[in-house]
C-alpha cells in the first residue's frame, strides 16, 4: 500500500533537488508510511515508525558520536529514511560519521544539493501513499466483487482455489483442521514440491488468530468455517509480507467456502442429515446410548438387540496419491460424498438392510447397519457391498470406492469402536489396493494395525528411533537412501528386483544399501532389523 524510499526519491520535486543517496543504499525498497519535517536532533521518541524524515541540518551537532547516536535513535523508532538539504548547515559534503551510521543501519541517507521546499516533498509524497491506498481499495472492492459473484453462483471449491491463485499469483491449500489437503492450485508452480510432506509442514504453523502470517514458514493463513464451526484452513504460500489485496482474497476465498459448504450442507436430504447428526454424536460419544437408540429407532433404524456393523466407504480414486495436476483435490469433496450417502444409502434400501448412512467428515462416507440376531452379517455385507459398488458407478459423480467393514458388535456403546475400526481399514485398504470389495482388519494386516495404532506416540517415536538417522542423512546430502530402504523391504529382500524398481543399476543399488547399513550401524541381512525397519517405513506413511 505504501510506496519505497526508492520511489519518493523518484518523485520530480525531489529530483529537481539533485537527490543524491550517499548511505543506506540497501533500504532503499523500505515502505514510506509518512513524511516528517524534523530540524531537532531528539526527535525519535515522537516519531511511530515508517517516516521519511527531511532535515536541513541546521540544528544537528557536528560531533561524530551524536551524530551516530541520532542516527541509530531514529533507526530504533522505524524510520527509513533521512533526507537532508546541502544548503544551511552542510554545504558541500555531510560529515563522515553520519555517513558510516547510515550505512551501518542501512538506513537510506540523501543529499539534496538545491535548496528544495519541504511542503512540496510532503505533499507530493503524502499524494503517492493516498493514490496507492485508492488503487488498494479499488482493488480489493475487485476481490469482493468476484468473490461474491463466485459464492451466489454456487462455485465450487476447486474454482474458488482456481481464482485464489489466479488473483494472488500464489499456490494455495486448502486443508481440514486435522491437516488433510481437500484441494490446491499450484499457481503453475510444481505440484509434487508444494504437496511434500504437507502434514508435517502444516502441523508445524500453528494460528493465533484468524488470519495471520506466519513469516518462518512463508504462509499466509486464514480459518474456514462459519456459525462458529471451524472446519478448515485455507494456505496462501507466500514467501514474502503479504500486502494487503492478498489478506483480502485469502479471507474472501475462506467466506466463499464456508458459504459453499453450508449451502451444499443445505442441499442434503432431511434423512441424511438426521443420520449424519446421529453418527456424529455417537463418533463424538456425545449422547447416552438410550438416547441414541431411541432417536435412531424413530429413524427407522432400530439399535437394541441387533447385531451393529460399522461401514466406510471411500472414494478411491481420489485418496491422497501423488498429484497429477496444477489443480488435484487430494481428498473427496463434499459434493462426491453426498453423492456417495446417497448412493450408499439407496444400496442398503436394495439389499433391505436397515441402516444410519451419513458423511461426517471431509473423506468418507460412515455408515451403521442394524442387523437382526438371525441374520449372517457376512453374507449381509456381502450383498451390500456388491449393491455399494454399483450404485456409486452411477451417482452422478461416479467414483470407485473402497469400502471397509468394523467388528460385528451387539450393543450401542460398542457401535462406536466398530465405526472407528472400519475407517482405519478404510485408510490402510487404500494404501494396497487388491480389487476386494470390501475389507475388514485381517485383511489389511500390519498396516490395518498401524492404523489402529496411529495416535499412539510410542508407535510415532518408534518410526522415529528406527530411522531418524537415516532421515537426518537424506536431509543434510540430499540423498535418497530411505527410498532405496522402501524399495528393498517391498521385495523382501530381494536385491535385484528392488534395484529394477528403483530404476538404478544393480552396482550402484548395491552402494546405496552399504550407505544404509553404515548410517544406521546394522546389517540388512538381518531379518529382525529388516522387519523393524520395515515396520518404521509403514508407520511414516501412515503418518
Amino acid at each position: 500500500m505504501y510506496p519505497t524510499v526508492s520511489e519518493v526519491l523518484a518523485l520530480p520535486v525531489i529530483q529537481q533537488g539533485r537527490a543524491a543517496v550517499v548511505a543506506g543504499a540497501a533500504g532503499l525498497d523500505r515502505r514510506v508510511r509518512w513524511v516528517h519535517v524534523a530540524e531537532i536532533a531528539d526527535i525519535a521518541p515522537l516519531l511511530k515508525g515508517g517516516e521519511l524524515v527531511l532535515t536541513t541540518g541546521i540544528a544537528l551537532p557536528d560531533d561524530p558520536n551524536a551524530l551516530t547516536r541520532y542516527v541509530a535513535e531514529l533507526s530504533a523508532a522505524g524510520v527509513v529514511g533521512v533526507v537532508v538539504e546541502l544548503v544551511r548547515h552542510w554545504s558541500h559534503e555531510l560529515p563522515a560519521a553520519l555517513v558510516a551510521a547510515a550505512d551501518q543501519h542501512s538506513m537510506p541517507l540523501v543529499t539534496l544539493s538545491r535548496e528544495t521546499r519541504f511542503v512540496a516533498v510532503t505533499e507530493a509524497v503524502v499524494g503517492l501513499i493516498v493514490e496507492a491506498q485508492v488503487a488498494e481499495l479499488r482493488a480489493a472492492e475487485r476481490v469482493h466483487e468476484t468473490f461474491t459473484a463466485l459464492t451466489v453462483a454456487g462455485a465450487e471449491p476447486a474454482e474458488v482455489l482456481h481464482e485464489v491463485a489466479r488473483a494472488s499469483g500464489l499456490p494455495v491449500v486448502l486443508e481440514t483442521l486435522g491437516h488433510d489437503v481437500l484441494a490446491y492450485d499450484a499457481a503453475g508452480t510444481d505440484p509434487s514440491e508444494l504437496m511434500a510432506d504437507w502434514a508435517a509442514r502444516s502441523r508445524a504453523v500453528a494460528g493465533t488468530a484468524r488470519t495471520c502470517y506466519h513469516a518462518d514458514a512463508g504462509w499466509l493463513v486464514t480459518v474456514v468455517g462459519a456459525r462458529g464451526n471451524d472446519w478448515g484452513r485455507l494456505v496462501l504460500v507466500c514467501p514474502s509480507e503479504p500486502v494487503h489485496r492478498q489478506v483480502v482474497i485469502a479471507e474472501r476465498a475462506a467466506s466463499a467456502l464456508a458459504v459453499h459448504r453450508l449451502v451444499a450442507r443445505d442441499r442434503e436430504g432431511l434423512e441424511r442429515h438426521a443420520h449424519r447428526t446421529l453418527l456424529t454424536e455417537l463418533l463424538a460419544s456425545a449422547t447416552t446410548p438410550s438416547d441414541l437408540t431411541a432417536r435412531s429407532s424413530a429413524l427407522g433404524v432400530p439399535l437394541q438387540r441387533r447385531q451393529l456393523v460399522g461401514v466406510s466407504v471411500r472414494p478411491s480414486a481420489m485418496a491422497p496419491a501423488r498429484p497429477t495436476g496444477p489443480l488435484a483435490p487430494t481428498m473427496a469433496t463434499q459434493e462426491v460424498l453426498r453423492d456417495l450417502a446417497e448412493a450408499t444409502a439407496l444400496a442398503a434400501r436394495r439389499a433391505r438392510v436397515a441402516a444410519l448412512v451419513g458423511v461426517v467428515d471431509d473423506i468418507s462416507v460412515r455408515a451403521l447397519l442394524s442387523l437382526t440376531p438371525q441374520a449372517d452379517a457376512d453374507m449381509v455385507v456381502r450383498r451390500l457391498a456388491k449393491e455399494i459398488h454399483q450404485a456409486a458407478a452411477v451417482s452422478p459423480r461416479s467414483v470407485p470406492v473402497v469400502l471397509a467393514v468394523g467388528t460385528t458388535v451387539d450393543s450401542v456403546s460398542d457401535a462406536r469402536r466398530s465405526l472407528v475400526e472400519a475407517a482405519h481399514v478404510a485408510q490402510a485398504a487404500l494404501r494396497s489396493p487388491d480389487g476386494r470389495h470390501y475389507h475388514r482388519l485381517d485383511d489389511v494386516r500390519l498396516r490395518g494395525l498401524l492404523h489402529l495404532l496411529a495416535d499412539d506416540d510410542r508407535v510415532t517415536a518408534f518410526a522415529e528411533r528406527e530411522l531418524g538417522p537415516l532421515l537426518a542423512r537424506d536431509a543434510t546430502h540430499s540423498s535418497r537412501l530411505i527410498e532405496a530402504l522402501r524399495h528393498f523391504c517391498e521385495h523382501g529382500g530381494n536385491k535385484s528386483a528392488a534395484a529394477a524398481a528403483a530404476h538404478m543399476s544393480r552396482t550402484a543399488y548395491y552402494q546405496q544399501l552399504s550407505r544404509v547399513e553404515q548410517v544406521l550401524g546394522m546389517s540388512l541381512d538381518d531379518p529382525e532389523s529388516v522387519l523393524s525397519l520395515h515396520v518404521a517405513l509403514l508407520v511414516t506413511e501412515i503418518g
